[in-house]
């Protein structure tokens, strides 16, 4: 029997990434800029995750790591069929009032427990998400772009809790 895959390539990770677009709008209770009015963006959302590709040769996804459908079936169902074409507000501040205004004219609004900024956004996302990936599979970082020029990045690698890290705040308390 042939394999396709390399003994060299066995238990190498391997970097998948999907890229997704999504329609948003939400607003910044208490800013100091523009951004506190309503308006949206064209958000681009990049997922990498990683892992290693699959070696059994009777395996119908021989040699991937993460079948992009599966991929995009996990992202589309916990981000962009929910962030498309809505308006995030936080719902605890005054813009509660005007996302309740909203939802009775049958818009599409989401309350969040958070500020409705991108380096919020993409935390929620990173958790959505990876609560959905396979055990096999880990993600490994997030970029969600706003505008043609910013964007929050978001990295497994940044947010790992070190034991000794944490042991090692203590002794400042």
């Amino acid at each position: 029997m042939t394999t396709f895959v390399s003994e060299n390539s066995y238990m190498k990770k391997i970097r998948i990434t999907k890229q997704f677009n999504f329609e948003t709008g939400h607003a910044l209770y208490g800013y100091d800029g523009k951004c506190r009015n309503v308006h949206g963006h064209s958000y681009k959302l990049s997922v990498t995750v990683i892992g290693t590709p699959i070696t059994d040769p009777s395996h119908v996804k021989l040699g991937m790591v993460i079948d992009f459908s599966d991929l995009k079936k996990i992202v589309k169902e916990e981000i962009v069929d929910h962030f498309d074409h809505a308006t995030i507000f936080n719902k605890n501040t005054p813009h509660i009032e005007l996302a309740k205004e909203l939802m009775g004219r049958d818009h599409k609004v989401i309350l969040a427990e958070y500020q409705p900024t991108s380096e919020n956004m993409v935390l929620d996302f990173a958790d959505k998400i990876k609560a959905r990936l396979p055990e096999n599979i880990s993600l490994h970082s997030l970029k969600l772009q706003e505008t043609q020029t910013s964007f929050a990045e978001w990295y497994a690698s940044d947010n790992q809790s070190d034991r000794s890290d944490r042991e090692n705040s203590n002794l400042y308390i």
